[in-house]
Formats: C-alpha cells, structure tokens, sequence
C-alpha cells in the first residue's frame, strides 16, 4: 500500500493558488487590453503583444523549468516562479510605456512556466497513485475558478480603478504563498524526491526558443509578410526542427527526450492536449465577436454568456478526477473530446435568432468536454512516467496546451479573417455593416467546422492510448 503523505493537502493548496493566480491573471488581460490601448495611443497589432509575450515565454520555457526543476528541486522552482511572478506583475502596473509593459510581461510569463511546470510534479510526488486523478482534477478546478473570476475582476478595476490594478491583485496572493511555502512548508529544503545530477541542453534550449519564435511569428503576423518572406521563414522553420530533433537524439540529457515521444501513451497524451486547447481558444477568440457583432450584446452580458463554459468546467472536473482513479483514461479522454466535437459542430448552426439559452448550453457542453479530458488526460502521463522524468514530462504536456493555445489563435485568426473576406468581397471587420452579416456567419461556419474536425481526430488518436 502506498504512503500517504500526511502534508499532501497544504501541497495542494499551495499549487491550486498558483494555478488560481496564474489563470486569473491570463483572462483578466484580456479584458484590459482596450484600456492599455487608449493610454499609450497604440494599435491593436502593438498592444496584443501584451498577450502574445506572455503566451511564447510560457511555451518557450516550460520545458527548461521543467528539466531544471528535475535537478534543483520542484519546489525551489516553484517558490522562485512566485517571486518572479509577483515582482514582474509590480512591474507591469508601473510600466510607462508598452514595450515596458511587453518587457515585464515576458519575465511574468517566466514566472508562471515555473509554477506550470512543478506544480503539475509536486501533486505527483504527494498524492498516492490511486487518488492522483483527484487532485489533478482538483488542480483543473483552481484553473476554473481563475477563468471564471478573471474578467469580473477585471471589469470592476478597470472600472473603478485603472487596468494597473490588474497586476496589483495579485500581490497579497503571491507574498502569501511565498511565505507559506517556505516557512512551513518549506519547499526549498524538504526532500521530496533525491536531486537528478544532470547536464543541461543548451543547443536544445536554442533551436526550441528559435522554432517557437519563427512559428509565433508566422502564425500572428503573417498578413503584414511578403510571400517571400513566408517562404523563407517556413524554410528556416522546417530547417531549425530538423537540428532540434538531431540535437536531442545525441545529447546525454536532451530538453525533450526522445525516449518519451515513442512510447504511445505519451505521444498521444501530447498531441491530444495541444489539440484540445487549440480547440478551446478558437471558440473562445471567435464567440466574443459573434455575440458582439451579430447578437449585439453588450460587454457585460458577453461576459455572463463567456461564464458558462468554465462554469461546467468547475462542475465537472473533480468528477472526472475521481472516474479517472476507477476507470482509467482511454475510454473519458476519447469521450471527452466527441463531446467537445459535438458540441463545436453544433455551433456551425449559431445565427442571428439563436437564443442566447441555447449558446449558454452548447458552450456549457464543451466546457464539460474538456474537463472530461483533461484532468485525466494529465493523469495518464504523470502515473506512469519514471521519477526522473516526472518534471520534464509536467513540463512537455504544459508546453503541449500553451502550443495549442498559440495555435488556435492563430488558426481562428486566419481561417476566419480569409473567408470572410472572400465572401464579402474584402470587407473589413472593423467596418461592420449589416450586408455582412451573412458573410460573418459563413466565415463562422467554416471556422467552427475546422474546430469540430480538430477535435474529432483528437478523438480518434485518444482512442488508440494504452491504457
């Protein structure tokens, strides 16, 4: 029978906050970006760079906080990620200018990949494996209840304050985390697993930021670009990938171990998460400007609707934890994401009479789908990955979703943008007109069909895992 670490609750809690903080933080943004816009006179290509570094430093680091909490200690990693965190976001609301803004929100998105990184390990290292699926789902809940309360809080400081308090409510949090976990918890000294005596790949680490960086840019800026310029920055992409993966077959302690993608249950646990969460953001890019543009609702109810889907995600993902510990993963990862794929082509038929009930439903429904897969999706990986891998392995799967989230930016972003515009004859969206209207919901239409179909070969790979 396994131990049962009698602190694994205080562990918990300490994880769940910096996830709480992390995911709070990330949908507050959102909601502040028109506000930063006004008060340093930018556009809007400039000023989505405050979302944009954040999103690229987490997926570029993840992985190195990962390997090097494997070797100096998870939870060193972690107490250090909530100093950076709160010191970059004191920094982010006294930012006189974007690109100081831009400059601190990089370091706080290092910040966070600290935390996103051990966090996932610690729970590991705590929880026994029968009540591993329990926790994790639990940890999916602190990410709910961060999305959920983001833009609430947002609106009001924004409202009665400035878009600096944003970065300001999270402080007392952190400064309190901090000293829990290193007065009482003591997560800098206690031993929770034997330091790893590894060397570190820098040439991974290199060509992984270079190939992150060249696709960011390909998928976020791709309109202003020459064909040339595509076509060359496509070629050095294919070309640093290919050094990459030669990269990691010879060194002795590579970034991303080859040793993990052959094994199925990692490789499809890697790709299936990406391909949830490019899933998720281009629903959740898209929805806003649909209830917006078409429905015209005003902000405040666009919020309310937007709440329904991490709602079912706070609901359900304990649920899914607690399956995952009786039925394993196979059969609620390959649910979950059928569920996600029937609830996005569902929303093909969204048009200017749908009732918002009905909305709130279909969004409630992919919210459940995706915590459906989630929680045990992570689990899969985590129960069954050796000691010694356990932090790169949290650190991979958490590149995984941040990739997907880039993605799916991207790729609503561009399949959107270039049907409507071919329908509508090179309308603008930002010169909506009514005669558009139909043109909106065709590029919708196509958008969603994409996502649905996304999803539904995620199904089909989930399938196929071992267990």
């Amino acid at each position: 029978m396994a131990t049962v670490n009698p602190r694994r609750w205080p562990y918990f809690f300490m994880v769940a906050a910096g996830v709480l903080m992390s995911t709070m933080d990330s949908s507050m943004i959102n909601v502040a970006l028109p506000s930063i816009m006004r008060s340093f006179s930018t556009s809007l290509p400039a000023t989505q760079l405050v979302v944009l570094v954040y999103l690229s430093t987490i997926t570029i680091t993840l992985v190195v906080w990962g390997h090097l909490a494997d070797i100096y200690g998870r939870g060193k990693t972690f107490l250090v990620g909530i100093l950076v965190f709160a010191g970059a976001a004191l920094g982010c609301s006294c930012a006189g200018s974007l690109a100081q803004l831009v400059a601190m929100r990089s370091i706080q998105g290092a910040g966070a990949a600290m935390m996103m990184s051990s966090g996932p390990a610690i729970i590991k290292m705590v929880f026994p494996p029968d009540q591993l699926g329990r926790g994790l789902g639990l940890v999916g809940l602190a990410t709910s209840c961060g999305l959920m309360s983001g833009p609430v809080v947002s609106g009001l400081l924004i409202q009665y304050f400035s878009w600096r308090g944003i970065f300001l409510v999270t402080l007392p949090l952190s400064l309190s985390m901090f000293v829990v976990g290193r007065f009482q918890l003591r997560l800098n000294q206690e031993s929770l697993v034997a330091r790893l005596n590894r060397s570190y790949d820098w040439k991974g680490f290199f060509l992984w930021a270079v190939s992150i960086l060249l696709f960011v840019n390909l998928i976020s800026f791709y309109e202003i670009m020459s064909i040339r310029i595509i076509a060359l920055m496509i070629i050095c992409l294919l070309l640093v990938s290919i050094a990459f993966v030669l990269v990691e077959r010879r060194v002795q302690d590579p970034l991303m171990p080859c040793i993990l993608f052959r094994r199925r249950y990692f490789s499809t646990a890697s790709i299936t998460a990406a391909l949830s969460f490019t899933v998720l953001f281009i629903v959740i890019l898209i929805i806003p400007f649909y209830l917006d543009t078409i429905l015209q609702l005003p902000a405040n109810r666009i919020g309310l609707v937007m709440l329904a889907l991490p709602s079912s995600l706070v609901i359900v993902s304990p649920l899914a934890g607690w399956l995952y510990d009786h039925i394993g993963a196979r059969i609620l990862t390959t649910s979950g994401l059928a569920v996600c794929s029937l609830a996005i082509f569902s929303m093909t038929r969204f048009d200017t009479q749908t009732p918002i009930i009905e909305i709130l439903v279909k969004l409630s429904l992919l919210g459940a789908g995706q915590a459906i897969f989630l929680s045990p999706n992570s689990a899969s990986i985590l129960s069954k990955v050796e000691e010694r891998y356990t932090g790169i392995a949290s650190g991979i799967l958490a590149t995984a979703r941040n990739l997907g989230m880039l993605v799916g930016v991207g790729l609503s972003g561009t399949v959107f943008s270039l049907v409507f515009a071919r329908y509508s004859g090179g309308g603008d969206l930002h010169a909506f007109q009514a005669e558009y209207i139909p043109h909106f919901l065709v590029a919708l239409q196509w958008t969603f069909y994409l996502a649905a179909s996304l999803s539904a070969a995620g199904c089909f790979l989930s399938s196929l895992r071992n267990g």
